[in-house]
């Protein structure tokens, strides 16, 4: 069993301008029906909410990086960031046996949104 850590901060503007230059072209590369109906549900806040799932899709790859032969054999939507009953984040990632488990934690601002993912992953 290997413990693994990444980390991202982000700009929630620097999210803001792509959404509104490629509103759908972004979206649909990036993140699932699931994650834009959360997003788009939050209001005024969407920004920040997609700015903290991009930061988790981020850290959880960070986190996992090693264990994939290069950059691009995961897509940004290989990793999908839900919300459990409570409100918790967590961490889904297409076909990887390889991860016992992730917690993520997610925090964001207006300025900035950060995520962190812890990940155990089986040797």
């Amino acid at each position: 069993m290997n413990l693994k850590i990444g980390n991202d901060i982000i700009e929630t503007e620097r999210i803001r301008k792509i959404i509104q230059k490629f509103p759908n072209r972004f979206k649909r590369r990036v993140f699932t029906e699931k994650e834009i109906n959360y997003c788009e549900n939050k209001g005024e806040n969407k920004y920040q909410s997609y700015a903290a799932r991009f930061a988790a899709k981020e850290a959880v790859f960070k986190a996992i990086s090693e264990k994939l032969e290069n950059k691009f054999s995961i897509k940004w939507k290989d990793i999908e960031i839900l919300n459990d009953n409570s409100g918790r984040p967590y961490a889904c990632v297409k076909n990887a046996n390889y991860i016992e488990s992730i917690d993520i934690s997610i925090s964001h601002v207006k300025e900035y949104a950060t995520a962190t993912a812890l990940v155990i992953i089986t040797n």
